[in-house]
């Protein structure tokens, strides 16, 4: 890419802006599954779409210049992505994980890493004490979300990769909620960046796709050898899909982060609102080390009601935002994440992480800012206040 160019620039004007053969201004879709090769002693570069496929590569190649990364990696959704990377580890490893991780890697780390012996700690990763003292001779991962799912908690990375260094361990983080647009973590050190490619790099809810990206060649070709040999790669129409999304996200995120910001100050001085949790409120834990860390808050946020019954009052009346699961859409979501995005993790796990029967996740779309806080102050009216809440 272009170095003088922005970031939103390069978006748009990057190595894929214009398809040489044609002149066409849209990266072509290469459907074949195998390829024709003209030398017995010598292969071409693409011979079998698991192992490599044009279109696939021109988004391998775009996320990678992005993330400032020298290798990125298309699968077939985020989890297979995470999975992948986490074939990295061997039996007998460790991996320290943030504690309120989205559920699916909950679930793929408790439930099917363990299974084959390797062991996995929970820590709070706000704080880099905790961390260090959970540190293992066999640590080999240390796995970071930041902001985190759904209590958007603040990691330092900058701290989290001093300890990983100092231990000889490699760093994961998952960036889905801030995107290479609002936080480069590669830039920071981290070994690996993951994302669910289905939510703001895509953006429409049409989609499911995962991406990797790593800084290192030597960890390329491992990573490589794994995603070719587990073959979760991602189908060139979706490949296309979020080629095409990514266009489009920074004016989207720009928008949506914009609007979050508004709903989230709205929310937080609502008397039937018990918490909010968003990096851009100024109270809200981590908000300075954010703002070193990236670039703005993102359009996810949080926020707690008193109870299940609240919750189901609330959504029941709300018109505008979709109930559903997933995030990063142009349209804005609701989401239940004891029932939906944490269902696989119990529910004294959940509790003890403070994620409540009570908490909703939004994810805010391109609707009106407006809109929608009127939206929600009108359901929230139907809300019952408990008897011993304190007028805020």
């Amino acid at each position: 890419m272009e170095k003088s160019f922005s970031f939103q620039t390069n978006l748009l004007h990057n190595k894929w802006k214009i398809d040489e053969q044609t002149g066409a201004v849209s990266v072509p879709i290469q459907h074949a599954s195998t390829f024709h090769q003209a030398d017995f002693d010598e292969f071409g570069k693409y011979d079998y779409s698991r192992s490599g496929n044009p279109t696939r590569e021109a988004l391998e190649e775009t996320i990678a210049e992005l993330e400032g990364g020298v290798r990125g990696f298309a699968f077939s959704s985020g989890m297979a992505a995470i999975s992948t990377a986490f074939l990295l580890l061997s039996k007998g490893d460790h991996v320290l994980v943030t504690e309120d991780v989205y559920g699916g890697t909950y679930r793929m780390i408790t439930e099917v890493l363990s299974r084959f012996g390797i062991e996995y700690t929970f820590v709070d990763m706000t704080d880099l004490h905790e961390v260090a003292s959970h540190i293992r001779p066999n640590t080999k991962v240390i796995y970071v979300e930041t902001p985190s799912n759904p209590l958007l908690k603040i990691t330092d990375i900058h701290g989290i990769v001093k300890l990983a260094k100092a231990n000889g361990c490699l760093t994961f983080l998952d960036n889905t909620f801030m995107t290479p647009t609002l936080q480069r973590p590669l830039d920071l050190g981290v070994d690996v960046v993951l994302h669910s490619a289905t939510k703001f790099l895509s953006g429409h809810s049409d989609v499911v796709a995962g991406l990797a990206v790593v800084k290192d060649k030597e960890l390329a070709d491992q990573l490589y050898k794994l995603q070719n040999a587990f073959g979760a790669v991602l189908g060139v129409q979706d490949a296309w899909l979020v080629l095409r999304g990514l266009k489009t996200l920074h004016v989207r995120l720009e928008q949506s982060a914009q609007s979050a910001l508004k709903i989230a100050q709205f929310l937080a001085n609502h008397p039937k609102v018990e918490e909010v949790y968003y990096p851009g409120l100024s109270d809200h834990p981590g908000h300075s080390i954010h703002r070193y860390q990236a670039s703005g808050f993102g359009a996810v946020l949080s926020f707690r009601l008193a109870d299940e019954e609240a919750v189901r009052t609330f959504v029941q009346h709300v018109k505008i935002p979709v109930f559903a699961v997933s995030l990063g859409a142009v349209e804005s979501i609701l989401s239940y994440p004891a029932k939906m995005s944490h269902a696989a993790m119990p529910k004294e796990e959940r509790e003890k992480r403070g994620i409540t029967d009570g908490l909703l996740r939004l994810s805010v779309g391109l609707e009106a800012a407006d809109d929608l806080i009127a939206d929600f102050d009108k359901a929230l009216s139907y809300v019952k206040t408990r008897p011993e809440a304190v007028s805020r």
